[in-house]
């Protein structure tokens, strides 16, 4: 019966928004859909002609404004509830994800765990890993002068760090990405009940996984991420709290870089003066490609917060129970704070911080990673690979929330050797 409840809900829900989407052209119903996918930025320009904070038709605010953005992002008096604005998720699963889903205190008590891990010398400690992984994983793909830049490139690089951090031994990286890449389309919400099928066995082998890594921990502590948070145990963290920060920090560690690497190499081989540039002097601008990809075109489009009393923002009155949605990918191309907000320039000299990592106390923990490792992608492609070009068509991941291509067919053209 629950199940049945579900579904109603579920396909009830869907034609909801296709309806809204299509017959009434409403924005956000439109940000959820296909137009969503494919352009959202079309449709945050009509978000932000409506004005700073625009009404929903579900009784929410959302604003495309990164004044707005940056001060509800900011103000410790908004929070998250996301789970409360995607819809109805599967019956029994309510995936828990940790801080990310969390206000203070308890946010601030795991993230102070978490914390370490990401720290700038541990960080540092791993670029050596993260450069030998680059060469070996381009000398593979090379090899046959075509390949898919997404499942033999962007998405093993992140997933052999992250794994190599928390401790994980002998990763798969093919099923990896493919659990993160069911479990990222789920913040959407579920679209499907093969989509909740899906989601609960990602979600249920990547907790086999480290479950048994948990085990093994208990009984052999090592020098990683997860013994040190089983060291925490009892004091800072509960044992229930354990494997869910573990799971947040894994999918979190390589969904965030697969799509910026994704996004910047598809911009930059749309921008072929941009990918010249890049090409010219690698080293140097490496790090400002992947800078301006974060405000350009980021992994995570869009946030929530609501806020815990009445509270006055952009000509509004927001009150506790109402969201307010943060267009983070709009807010990177407001034009009242970027110039040239719509070109992408991998020169630009920063004139605001970018949202793509959010702001304040909700800051992606995992933001200095997932730079150094996109930095050390684009470099070393530029460096090895510098005829790269399209072999056909992307195909982008079915989320709006999560934005980066699934699948990125290029060649190679002339390519140079790795240094060793």
């Amino acid at each position: 019966m629950q199940a049945l409840r579900f579904a109603a809900a579920l396909y009830r829900q869907r034609l909801d928004t296709v309806y809204h989407a299509y017959v009434r052209r409403d924005p956000l119903s439109r940000l959820h859909s296909k137009p969503g996918r494919d352009n959202p930025y079309a449709i945050y320009d009509r978000v932000r002609a409506g004005g700073d904070l625009v009404a929903t038709r579900l009784g929410n605010y959302v604003t495309a404004s990164y004044r707005i953005c940056d001060a509800v992002l900011r103000d410790r008096r908004f929070g998250v509830r996301s789970a409360e604005i995607n819809g109805p998720g599967a019956p029994g699963d309510a995936l828990d994800m940790s801080f990310l889903d969390r206000n203070p205190p308890e946010h601030t008590r795991l993230r102070r765990v978490a914390q370490p891990a990401f720290s700038p010398r541990a960080i540092a400690g791993y670029r050596p890993l993260i450069e030998r992984t680059v060469d070996d994983l381009l000398d593979k793909a090379l090899s046959g002068g075509t390949f898919d830049l997404v499942g033999s490139f962007a998405a093993p690089l992140p997933i052999a760090v992250i794994t190599d951090l928390l401790g994980v031994p002998d990763a798969d990286a093919a099923r990896f990405a493919a659990h993160g890449a069911v479990i990222g389309g789920a913040l959407d919400g579920i679209r499907s009940l093969r989509h909740a099928a899906q989601l609960q066995q990602a979600s249920g082998a990547l907790d086999a996984v480290l479950a048994d890594l948990l085990a093994l921990r208990r009984r052999e502590p090592a020098d990683d991420a997860v013994s040190r948070i089983l060291a925490a145990e009892g004091d800072q963290i509960q044992s229930s709290e354990i494997l869910p920060m573990c799971r947040l920090l894994l999918v979190a560690g390589f969904e965030t870089t697969v799509n910026l690497i994704g996004n910047a190499v598809n911009a930059l081989l749309d921008h072929p003066d941009q990918w010249a540039a890049l090409r010219a002097d690698p080293a140097g601008l490496a790090e400002k490609a992947v800078e301006e990809t974060l405000r350009w075109d980021p992994p995570v489009q869009r946030t929530a917060r609501t806020p815990s009393e009445e509270i006055e923002i952009g000509g509004r009155t927001v009150r506790p129970g109402q969201f307010v949605i943060t267009l983070i990918g709009a807010a990177n191309r407001d034009p009242s704070v970027f110039s040239r907000a719509g070109i992408f320039d991998i020169h630009r000299e920063p004139e605001a911080d970018h949202l793509a990592f959010s702001t304040g106390i909700h800051y992606c923990v995992g933001a200095p990673l997932a730079r150094l490792e996109a930095a050390i992608a684009l470099q070393r492609l530029a460096e090895r690979v510098p005829d790269l070009r399209r072999a056909g068509p992307i195909r982008r991941r079915n989320a709006t929330l999560i934005r980066g291509p699934i699948s990125f067919p290029v060649h190679a053209g002339q390519r140079t050797l790795a240094p060793r």
